[in-house]
């Protein structure tokens, strides 16, 4: 049973298409694959039409130097053809896919130049190769059982198992120092070293306590001898130990005499637990009745309280109510003071205008009757008479003092009259 739960690390050669499933679902049962060596597809085979495409080329030149038109041009697509076909086959088998979460180490010559980030990659050169896909993302489950452990009174313990959780951290240091089939018999004894010296610092009755005890330090004993291989520990911890069968009797009388003895103590915890807990219900219900009486003296009081609150509401209520009143009777008589104070003022506002008005409708009409008397006035009107003809200038004013009448008065045609009479 320990062999079936022992687990191998190892590397395997496989195409292109088979390394995802190796990497992630390893290979037989309790075999782990952190490294893969793909199988090549790339082959020196597009150099072929390459050199045909060449020499198609150089034959057309020659015929085209001899004078061969039709061959030539027959020559020069056949060479174009082969080297388009050349560099097709070219750019097609240098196109590498890593997987996410590997590393391919790529190497010239069959020396490591570089690693390859996950994603597509082209080799343009031909004699470059990956060599190697290591996984160096996922943690990779480690479970090595030790036997025949001794503990410090020498007693061989039938076995430990011991759990870890491991990841390549640098593949370039890993497939270049060690490699994955080395690194398993590395890991193991490391493993067996530590384990044996943890177990030479325990008691047999107490092995059963190394089940899930705290291995930090064989961590870090681990981490410091694998760490120049590239190969980090994440976790790990003994699951299971396995003790001889005699020390698995007495363990086990031992182990049903304390089971005895705890179930003595449950047994008396529980009847005192009874007991607390009928203590705990006369308490609880002498609480609750206290609460009850402390919850009807509230009660009444606030009932108390509230009934004084109504009434002091009520009489604050009838106050306001007074008051309200007052300030109303107050607010219309001084409205009815003011609106008699404002009729007051427009009627002697209103007396005033009218006064204006009668004083100036009568200035108006002076105005009018002045203008009109104005215009009857009678208007002087200055006569010339030349001194050098007397005769003359009496007849002119004669005629002019029967005229002048007749023109105040308006009457046009008559002078007209007269002046023909005069004539």
């Amino acid at each position: 049973m320990a062999k079936a739960r022992s687990s191998v690390i190892t590397e395997a050669v496989a195409p292109w298409g088979e390394i995802a499933r190796l990497l992630r679902g390893g290979g037989e049962a309790g075999t782990l694959i952190p490294v893969v060596i793909p199988k090549h597809r790339r082959r020196l085979f597009w150099l072929l039409p390459l050199w045909l495409g060449l020499l198609a080329i150089l034959s057309g030149v020659m015929f085209t130097v001899r004078g061969d038109e039709t061959l030539a041009v027959l020559t020069y697509l056949a060479g174009v053809l082969f080297l388009l076909v050349g560099v097709l086959w070219w750019w097609r088998s240098s196109i590498v896919e890593i997987e996410q979460g590997t590393n391919g180490v790529l190497t010239r010559y069959g020396a490591v130049v570089r690693t390859l980030d996950p994603g597509r990659h082209y080799l343009w050169h031909p004699w470059s190769r990956v060599s190697f896909v290591v996984d160096v993302a996922t943690e990779i489950p480690y479970s090595a059982p030790v036997m025949a452990c001794p503990t410090r009174e020498n007693v061989p313990l039938r076995s430990i198992e011991f759990f870890m959780k491991l990841r390549i951290t640098d593949a370039v240091l890993f497939v270049r120092t060690i490699g994955a089939g080395n690194f398993d018999l590395v890991l193991s004894s490391a493993v067996q070293d530590a384990i044996r010296q943890r177990a030479r610092m325990v008691q047999t009755e107490r092995a059963y306590d190394l089940r899930g005890s705290d291995v930090a330090d064989m961590q870090e004993l681990l981490n410091r001898q694998l760490s120049r291989y590239g190969v980090r520990i994440t976790g790990c911890n003994i699951p299971d130990v396995q003790l001889p069968a005699q020390y698995q009797q007495h363990l086990a009388t031992r182990e049903r005499v304390s089971k005895e003895s705890a179930a003595y103590e449950q047994e008396w915890g529980l009847t005192r637990k009874r007991r607390i807990d009928s203590l705990q219900m006369d308490i609880e219900r002498a609480k609750k009745v206290r609460d009850a009486r402390i919850v009807e003296v509230k009660a009444a009081l606030n009932q108390a309280r509230e009934q004084v609150a109504q009434l002091l509401e009520e009489q604050e209520t009838n106050a306001q109510r007074v008051r309200f009143e007052i300030e109303t009777r107050g607010r219309s008589g001084l409205i009815s003071a003011e609106n008699e104070a404002k009729a007051q003022r427009r009627l002697a506002q209103a007396y005033r205008d009218n006064r204006a008005v009668l004083q100036y409708e009568l200035a108006l009409r002076r105005l009018e009757v002045g203008a009109e008397l104005a215009g009857r006035a009678p208007q002087p009107v200055v006569v010339r008479t030349d001194g050098d003809g007397g005769g003359d200038s009496a007849l002119a004013t004669l005629l002019a003092a029967q005229l002048l009448p007749r023109v105040a008065l308006g009457g046009a045609d008559r002078p007209a009259k007269g002046d023909g009479a005069t004539e």
